[in-house]
């Protein structure tokens, strides 16, 4: 089939690289990676805050998974991770500029949950009761 360049989901990419089927894919990897989303909806909603703060606010995240989280955050510019001089040191973490710009695709991802997600669970419910396989 070939590729309708009036449609902007399906133009190609920029001259000598590879189509890209879906220009969503390299947002969701910035912003809907696992444990990414929680850590921008906690430091949006509650400001800057210390590490033990958000691992506790975050419940089952371990020190390495978030350690290793707010690195990624903070080398995509999301966040900023702020070193005071005091004894202890003291090191707070916050939401940057462009970090709180995903808060209104964060908005309507909540707005759509409200709306559909008991859909989804009849859907799942339905795809269950009828014994199909269970996805991996």
């Amino acid at each position: 089939m070939p590729i309708d360049t009036a449609d902007p989901v399906a133009t190609p990419c920029a001259e000598g690289k590879a189509f890209d089927p879906c220009p969503v894919s390299p947002v969701v990897d910035v912003a809907f990676s696992r444990w990414t989303t929680p850590i921008l909806w906690l430091l949006q909603n509650r400001g800057p805050l210390r590490f033990n703060v958000m691992r506790d606010a975050l419940g089952t995240v371990t020190a390495k998974t978030l350690t290793g989280r707010l690195r990624q955050l903070e080398r995509d510019g999301l966040i900023t991770r702020t070193q005071f001089p005091e004894v202890p040191p003291r090191v707070e973490y916050e939401i940057t500029e462009l970090g709180a710009s995903l808060t209104p695709a964060f908005k309507m991802l909540v707005a759509w949950s409200e709306d559909h997600m008991s859909r989804v669970r009849d859907a799942r419910d339905r795809y269950d009761d009828a014994g199909r396989p269970m996805p991996a």
